[in-house]
């Protein structure tokens, strides 16, 4: 490991969403917070909701795919380490009985939890998002990096986010 283990997850027996990312950045490895960064602010403003409610683990759960910072590579962080999925979502999902909705952020989480059914990128998994409710609903990274992606997928904004929205909203009445 590159860096000290610091594992940043947040969840409760009795979460409703579970959000499965990809595996904290610097900034959120110093401050423990999961998506406290521009990446986090985003996601908030797709999910609609305050950011008490998206830190509040009985509505929230919040487990990365890589539970610690994987450190940097040539062209950003590097990929999340496999070992922390395979060891421990599968435990800590099974104590999260009223989860309603996986949202899995990144291509990742998408490849990890839909195996065979994903489709030949990210792009074609996400436009494709039905084919996996109710249980998942695959989403883009929300980094600014991304930006390009969403300018070129307004898709995305028009026919996902109203979804993700909904979806949200009736979870957490």
């Amino acid at each position: 490991m590159p860096y000290t283990p610091n594992p940043i997850i947040r969840a409760s027996t009795k979460s409703k969403i579970l959000i499965i990312g990809q595996a904290p950045g610097q900034k959120v490895q110093n401050s423990g917070i999961p998506w406290d960064d521009a990446s986090g602010k985003e996601l908030r403003l797709w999910l609609n909701v305050t950011s008490n409610q998206f830190y509040n683990t009985s509505l929230f759960a919040i487990m990365p795919m890589g539970m610690c910072y994987p450190g940097t590579g040539k062209s950003g962080d590097l990929p999340p380490r496999k070992e922390c999925a395979e060891a421990w979502h599968e435990k800590v999902i099974a104590k999260m009985p009223d989860i309603q909705l996986t949202l899995l952020i990144g291509k990742y989480a998408q490849d990890y939890y839909l195996g065979k059914l994903v489709k030949e990128n990210l792009t074609e998994t996400v436009r494709n998002y039905k084919n996996y409710l109710p249980t998942y609903l695959p989403l883009p990274h929300p980094s600014p990096r991304n930006n390009i992606w969403k300018r070129k997928n307004e898709w995305f904004t028009h026919d996902i986010l109203p979804i993700l929205n909904l979806k949200v909203l009736e979870i957490l009445k």
